[in-house]
Parts: C-alpha cells; structure tokens; sequence
C-alpha cells in the first residue's frame, strides 16, 4: 500500500539537495503533487528536481504560466512544472494547456494540486511541506524555521519504494 517518509529539512540549501535526491528515484511518467503553504518551499524543493534531473532553465515559480516545461539536457525526462493554484477544471483544464511535451515521458510537479489532478495518475508521491515551528509565516524558508517534508509513495508504482533514501544522512 504504498510507501512514507517523513524528514526534517532545516534550510533552502537542504530543500534543495533534497528534490535533487528526489530527482534518482523518478522515472518518466511520474507525478508528484507538491502541498503546503505559501513559502513552504514548494519551488525549492522542485528547483532541487530540476537540478537532480538535468534540465533546461532555471526553475521559477509558474503562478503566471499555469505550467513550464524544462526540456533535459541529458536525454532524460523534461520536467513539467504546473502551478494549479487557478487551475479551476482540474485535469481537462491542463490537458487545454496544450503542453508541448509528451506527459507519459516527463517528469510533473503540480504545486497546489490537491484535488484536482489526482486523477492524471494512480500512481503518485504526495509531498507535503510543513512548516516546523508555530508562529506567523515567513516568505521564504530560513534557518530558523525548518519544514517537515513528509513524503507518500501511491500505488503499485511505490509499492515498497524504499524512500529513506531521500534524508540526508
């Protein structure tokens, strides 16, 4: 029934490190629902991927494009980067988007997904990105405020993923 993790990541730098870890265990086809609040560290983490992976251009935020493509530049898979924060229609709404890239041979991160592109896959991870400490939300993830990053492998695709792996030591 799938597989889960839960790490404890201190700083931007970390979060990065940690989607390039992510980056060895995905194939194409994967699809990856980032969840968390504003300045969780949601684009870091996926920035991290992007390295991990090999691909084209710096990874940004897409809250104006809905979705980016970062071709590899190692013959791996693109990375399609969708912000489904205004994505209203879910997955028919994404299909419209007309991506130039095949889904099947690409790596997707959907931030703000939840609900609404489970169904492009049953076989997923969800990553939910915590913030540790109470108190009022800050930007951007700094030294003083780690994240809980909490890792769910979903159907057979993960069926004994082993993703301890993931933590740094």
């Amino acid at each position: 029934m799938g597989s889960q993790t839960t790490l404890t990541v201190e700083t931007a730098e970390r979060m990065t490190g940690l989607g390039r870890r992510l980056a060895g265990l995905l194939h194409p086809g994967d699809l990856v629902l980032l969840s968390g609040e504003l300045g969780a560290g949601k684009t870091t983490l996926t920035r991290g991927l992007g390295e991990g992976l090999g691909v084209r251009g710096a990874v940004t935020s897409p809250t104006f494009v809905i979705a980016r493509v970062h071709p590899s530049l190692t013959g791996g898979p693109a990375l399609v980067h969708v912000d489904a924060y205004r994505l209203g229609g879910g997955l028919d709404e994404m299909e419209d988007l007309d991506l130039d890239v095949s889904l099947p041979e690409s790596v997707i991160v959907v931030e703000w997904g939840e609900g609404k592109v489970e169904q492009l896959s049953e076989d997923r991870l969800e990553i939910r990105i915590e913030r540790t400490l109470g108190g009022e939300a800050v930007d951007a993830l700094d030294e003083a405020d780690g994240r809980r990053v909490t890792v769910t492998g979903l159907g057979g695709r993960w069926d004994g993923a082993d993703l301890t792996g993931l933590s740094e030591n």
